[in-house]
């Protein structure tokens, strides 16, 4: 078990459940006192649907005494409000707790919030995916005070970085969690010295990140190449866009948009025409081509274009056809 609770530095207690928080709270716990850890309870999971704990939790159980760990079913019943209070922490830093944290329980606390998206942009439960479904060139990080309406507290600190064409969703998710842990020690540095200077988001600028649904993993190859490239990485790994070729469903993992390369119109075919086997191009609409990189069969591990179709009978014409879940 861990002796941050002995460590110098603030009294810190974490809120946390999903693996975002994971660096941040590593790191806390090494460089303050982590008074304690407050997740969701442990949930059925797998095929056996055996109690699992939140990635947070187990952690926790690693590392933390089990008297400092806590799983409340409502975080804001009088009881736990009573006993997170009583631990006298300094702050308290929440990311991807699960649930909405009331007033008796915050009042006169000073909380903040690790919010992956930077605010006023992306408010709400899918930052990630919505930066790379419309195509921002930047993202990053905020921390905020926590407010009563969702990610609309005073922004204490920021960091930035670029959304590469080929990232995906997963991939920006575990990014921006490696660089949650700079940002946060930073921000409890300058409550710590009292040289925080918050500033507060402009209403003019909020986008909303809504909660994605499973038919959102639905495309058209219709639409131009930018546009299925940012769906497909956008919704990898969940809800996946799969598409249908030769009556094998498929999920595209990973694609290229090819337009504005030499050599990438294929005059007279229709969309979704795989243009060239061994590369995976096919044609999509507005005159754009998009080259697929990575694919999974139903069923089956993730596969490189070149592996899958080295084994797949194509039809002729080869066309993939969009709406497959």
């Amino acid at each position: 078990m861990t002796g941050a609770g002995e460590r110098r530095g603030l009294r810190i207690l974490f809120l946390g459940s999903g693996a975002f928080g994971l660096p941040t709270l590593e790191a806390i716990a090494s460089e303050h006192r982590l008074v304690g850890v407050v997740t969701q309870p442990d949930r059925p999971a797998g095929r056996g649907m055996k109690l699992t704990p939140s990635p947070i939790g187990a952690w926790a159980g690693e590392h933390v005494d089990a008297a400092r760990v806590f799983k409340p079913e409502n975080i804001n019943d009088p009881g736990v409000v009573e006993t997170l209070r009583g631990l006298g922490a300094d702050a308290w830093v929440v990311i991807a707790y699960g649930q909405k944290l009331g007033t008796s329980l915050l009042d006169g606390v000073f909380a903040i919030n690790l919010h992956a998206s930077r605010l006023p942009r992306w408010r709400g439960a899918a930052p990630i995916n919505h930066a790379i479904w419309a195509g921002d060139a930047t993202t990053g990080n905020s921390v905020i005070t926590l407010a009563d309406r969702m990610d609309a507290g005073l922004v204490l600190g920021m960091s930035e970085r670029p959304i590469d064409p080929l990232v995906t969703t997963g991939e920006l998710h575990d990014l921006l969690a490696q660089d949650g842990p700079a940002l946060v020690l930073r921000v409890l540095d300058e409550h710590a010295r009292g040289a925080l200077r918050p500033q507060t988001q402009d209403e003019s600028l909020v986008t909303h990140a809504r909660k994605l649904r499973k038919e959102d993993g639905v495309i058209d190859l219709s639409w131009d190449a930018p546009r299925i490239r940012r769906t497909v990485h956008a919704l990898n790994p969940w809800p996946g866009v799969g598409v249908r070729l030769g009556g094998v469903t498929i999920k595209l993992l990973r694609v290229q948009d090819l337009t504005g390369h030499p050599d990438t119109t294929s005059m007279g075919l229709a969309c979704g025409t795989v243009a060239d086997r061994e590369l995976g191009t096919v044609v999509c609409g507005g005159g754009t081509m998009l080259r697929i990189l990575e694919v999974q069969p139903e069923g089956k591990r993730p596969l490189a274009w070149p592996d899958f179709a080295r084994g797949f009978r194509f039809t002729e014409p080869a066309v993939i056809e969009g709406g497959a879940r």
